[in-house]
């Protein structure tokens, strides 16, 4: 067991249940930073403290835990629906979790009298059915696009009920009149022949063509025989369609089989898992998934997290699913709570030899070209860039690369205006959009460490609260004094581990914590020249907005100080002119031409302005 707990969590570790249940793992601001499931929780918390963990990211995680929250369940299946439902909820800093997943599109089904079908990224709880997510939306809209015009649906959204339809309430619209809507709105279909229509549309988003087909078929035919061969004609279009559409999805397996082929490809914390849904044999889905901190963890981990956070919210779940590894002791509890979602049995299978095999096989391609996709997507840098990169770590002697790097500076001159800056480098690079300019509000002016001190805890209490990642490198403009001035705001907030380093302008040199001699690095090396340029861009801009706001307070004195000029006429000269250099630059009869502003004021103002010339 590790030492130095403290008698608080030492006491939680002694207490810890033997069942089966949910770990919640907090730090010192009381924020949740990892959430897991346990067969038994005893062993598995306790094993978080034994000496000798391998890997950096698991050591880093136990630094921070400062309580233990765990909550009981009767099961392993319950225990792994909770964390499931929690992780996806908290998204903990330190679990696997899927990349901007509220991002992602569903086709929603109404729970209505007569049900609209439509797009939408956002799920209600009101008894609607959802079917997704799609990564791909142009083929999602291309499916609804098919949809709409194989079945007619309303596209409306009027409150249609047995009252409002009895009433003549509404009237059809164009899309009754070509066919495109079979008219609910008037009675022209009863909730019982357009609900079966919805049912044929829920089983065709499935790829369940097939019992769709032998439907409207035998439907076709008690029509024609019935001699109402209109209706008739109109299910022969549609099942033309239909089968149209069923024919150009590529088949896989002759035996019309379902089943979801899940395959994950990791590298250097970045992930991508793929899922092609199978259904009667051919592919009617294929879709592509990021998960982010997935450092240091293997392919069963990050799978096993997408299949918990993936089969979550979704519907359709086959009886096969085909997994790339497999699961060892939760590989049951994961089988058992995915029958439950599909309220059937199913067979999660790690196929070694076969067709299924080569069908897994053909899935972990995609998810390794998709991965080399987002890495591509993520390199805005040459190679010289990235080399930086890689030697300011070596150089520094950091656990990762400094990818994210934000750097400070002070900008104030006798103490006037004084204004801090945040640059931030992303691979190498200035990422303008993440700059941040701040007012120093401290009255301490000009003390340098205070104003650093300041800005420094005001970046990152904001970084907290909203819960996004710290960057992972600071840079300080400046020498020790600025370094801990820094270092102790980043304590404040618990912040002890996160690297920083300070650039003197005197010679370049770079000061680490807990070291008095600044460290070691060669003049000529490409790190070295990364934190020049970090520094000298936050230097940049800090001293422009320093210069703004001294030239825009210089400009509205003059202002200020003219007989007769109050707020509101400056204000209708500043909102007529938008600056203060263009009233200098305004002749008599332009100034005059604002509202508010007579003759004689505008005289006055200009005189004010350039002098009796």
């Amino acid at each position: 067991m590790l030492k130095s707990l403290s008698k608080n969590l030492q006491e939680k570790l002694d207490n810890l249940s033997r069942k089966p249940g949910v770990y919640i793992y907090k730090d010192k601001r009381d924020d949740i930073i990892y959430i897991g499931k346990a067969k038994v929780l005893r062993n598995r918390v306790r094993s978080y403290f034994q000496d000798g963990h391998v890997d950096a990211k698991t050591r880093h995680l136990v630094s921070r835990i400062h309580d233990i929250e765990t909550i009981i369940t009767d099961t392993e299946v319950e225990a792994l629906i909770l964390e499931a439902n929690l992780v996806k909820e908290h998204k903990p800093r330190y679990n696997i979790n899927l990349k901007d997943d509220k991002s992602f599109p569903y086709i929603r089904v109404t729970n209505e009298p007569f049900p609209r079908i439509f797009p939408t990224r956002k799920i209600v709880k009101d008894g609607s059915r959802y079917f997704g997510p799609y990564t791909n939306v142009i083929r999602m809209k291309a499916l609804l696009t098919t949809i709409k015009k194989i079945f007619p649906i309303r596209s409306c959204n009027l409150p249609l009920n047995d009252k409002t339809i009895s009433v003549k309430k509404f009237k059809v619209c164009l899309n009754y009149h070509i066919h495109r809507c079979n008219g609910p709105c008037e009675g022209f279909v009863s909730r019982e022949e357009y609900n079966r229509t919805i049912s044929y549309i829920i089983d065709f988003i499935k790829g369940n063509t097939r019992q769709v087909e032998r439907d409207i078929r035998e439907r076709m035919l008690d029509l024609s025989e019935k001699l109402r061969f209109e209706e008739a004609a109109r299910l022969r279009d549609q099942l033309h369609s239909i089968t149209m559409f069923s024919e150009r999805q590529k088949v896989l397996d002759n035996q019309f089989g379902d089943r979801d082929i899940i395959a994950t490809a990791s590298d250097d914390g970045d992930a991508c898992c793929v899922v092609f849904r199978v259904r009667e044999g051919k592919i009617v889905s294929k879709d592509h998934f990021y998960l982010e901190n997935a450092h240091g963890e293997n392919i069963a981990a990050i799978t096993q997290v997408f299949l918990q956070q993936f089969y979550l919210k979704v519907e359709d779940v086959p009886p096969e699913i085909l997994v790339p590894c497999h699961f060892g002791q939760d590989h049951n509890s994961l089988q058992k709570w995915l029958e439950q979602k599909g309220n059937k049995r199913l067979d999660l299978i790690f196929p070694r030899r076969g067709e299924k095999a080569r069908l897994l096989e053909m899935c972990t391609r995609n998810a390794t070209h998709h991965l080399e996709e987002l890495k591509l997507k993520k390199m805005q840098s040459k190679e010289y860039i990235a080399g930086s990169v890689k030697a300011l770590q070596k150089a520094l002697q950091l656990e990762k690369p400094p990818r994210r790097i934000e750097g400070f500076d002070i900008s104030n001159i006798q103490g006037t205006n004084p204004v801090a800056s945040m640059v931030c480098f992303m691979n190498g690079r200035p990422a303008k959009g993440e700059y941040r300019r701040f007012k120093i509000r401290s009255k301490q002016s000009p003390d340098d460490f205070a104003m650093m001190h300041e800005v420094v805890k005001r970046r990152y209490t904001r970084l907290l609260k909203e819960r996004k990642n710290m960057p992972d490198l600071i840079l300080i403009d400046g020498g020790k004094g600025q370094l801990n001035a820094a270092l102790a705001a980043l304590g404040e907030l618990g912040l002890d581990s996160q690297p920083i380093v300070a650039l003197a302008k005197r010679l370049d040199q770079v000061f680490k914590p807990g070291y008095s001699d600044p460290q070691n690095v060669p003049h000529d090396s490409a790190g070295l020249k990364l934190l020049q340029r970090v520094r000298d861009e936050s230097h940049r801009f800090a001293v422009t907005y320093h210069r703004s706001l001294r030239k825009k307070r210089t400009l509205t004195s003059e202002l200020k100080n003219i007989p007769g000029i109050g707020e509101k006429r400056k204000t209708a000269l500043l909102k007529h002119f938008r600056s203060v250099e263009n009233i200098k630059a305004a002749s008599v009869e332009d100034l005059a031409g604002v509202d508010s502003i007579t003759p004689k004021q505008a005289r006055l103002i200009y005189t004010h302005l350039h002098g009796d010339n």
